[in-house]
């Protein structure tokens, strides 16, 4: 069984604010499927709490069309095969209007055609992997893709760590991991970089000597991990405890606290690329932070708060635009989105239903994750 959660009216104190002719509505359903439990919790989680504070205060402003939005999650406990069946449960069973998910693409590649063959329009908070929108006309996010962060990532062993002789280390089990390793090849290679050697695992896998082994007796000057976080603190772990010394770096894939907690001093000095940070000045940045840790107990939003909260504000802006919450209307307003203010950035859906926002660089110093530049599309040579 599934452990369903409902956030409603009557269960958060921001509801309070809700008109007496809203409360009379019936409640308009939105669904979410995330990894609140498992493996890449931490990001399901993360991105599971911006999209409540999201709809929490949406309802405290009098939901959307003058009626309470009702958000219904599932957890999909980070496994596969999962997210299908939750997915068609939340729309012929809950009768949701849309769904808001996955953070992994593996994931949002198994919703994706169950909500395009129902046509309830789908906007995943951060799958990056090019293939999800490709799905169909249904399908969103609110995240740049892999092709652009690969190509950023490029940049940033170039002109950021300087390195032109590089380690591949790919896992060959997540869409995300493989798409992101071929974008990177491609543009680090237009650059003039080189691969040197490319090693493989699994994952969930834990030891990865005979990988770093090769590697190291490569000779490369950086190593590059598209993966995510809890692989990428075991690698750098152990690549230190060879006594590998280069910068190893990765994609959005590394962002959670783990990396930390995990990695320890082994990913001391090393850099990934992410969607949004919390240390960037600007208003609807620190209005957004301040709103989180007062909701959640101190705690600082990561990427996967930021883009979840965006998620629901984009869905509930078309929405309102659309005036309705028949599918195919709700499709069409999100479709022409333009300039959808966000945490996270402007969002603007291009024709083929992605999100084009710069990309944020981040290197873990001191123990802590530090803002170092942002890249925008424009930066990057086509």
């Amino acid at each position: 069984m599934f452990r369903i959660l409902r956030h409603t009216l009557a269960a958060v104190a921001a509801a309070a604010a809700l008109s007496a002719a809203s409360q009379a509505q019936e409640p308009i359903k939105i669904g979410e499927y995330a990894s609140l439990t498992g493996k890449e919790a931490a990001f399901g989680q993360s991105s599971h709490k911006g999209t409540l504070l999201a709809v929490e205060e949406l309802n405290a402003k009098g939901g959307v069309l003058g009626r309470p939005i009702e958000l219904i999650t599932d957890d999909n406990q980070s496994k596969q095969g999962e997210s299908a069946t939750i997915v068609k449960k939340l729309i012929s069973r809950e009768k949701v209007v849309a769904i808001l998910g996955e953070v992994a693409s593996m994931r949002s590649l198994e919703a994706a055609p169950i909500c395009q063959a129902y046509r309830v329009p789908m906007i995943s908070p951060s799958s990056t992997y090019p293939k999800v929108t490709e799905i169909g006309s249904y399908i969103f996010r609110v995240c740049f893709t892999d092709r652009f962060q690969g190509h950023v990532l490029a940049k940033v062993g170039k002109e950021t760590l300087k390195i032109r002789r590089v380690a591949l280390l790919t896992s060959v089990s997540s869409a995300y991991s493989v798409g992101l390793a071929e974008s990177f090849k491609e543009q680090f290679a237009a650059d003039g970089g080189q691969i040197v050697i490319e090693q493989k695992y699994t994952e969930g896998s834990k030891d990865f000597d005979a990988q770093l082994t090769a590697i190291k007796a490569a000779g490369v000057e950086g190593i590059f991990v598209p993966g995510y976080y809890t692989e990428a603190a075991l690698i750098c772990r152990q690549a230190r405890e060879l006594g590998i010394t280069v910068p190893l770096f990765g994609g959005d894939g590394w962002e959670a606290p783990e990396l930390i907690d995990i990695g320890g001093a082994a990913v001391e000095g090393c850099y990934y690329t992410t969607h949004y940070s919390p240390q960037v000045d600007a208003p609807v940045v620190k209005a957004f932070v301040a709103k989180f840790q007062a909701r959640f107990k101190g705690e600082t939003p990561d990427a996967m708060a930021a883009l979840g909260y965006d998620s629901a504000g984009v869905l509930v802006d078309a929405i309102r635009r659309a005036g309705s919450t028949d599918g195919p209307a709700i499709r069409a307003a999100l479709a022409a989105t333009t300039a959808f203010e966000g945490v996270t950035g402007l969002t603007a859906m291009d024709k083929e239903r992605n999100a084009s926002k710069a990309a944020f660089v981040i290197m873990v110093k001191d123990g802590n994750f530090k803002f170092v530049q942002s890249i925008s599309p424009q930066s990057i040579a086509p």
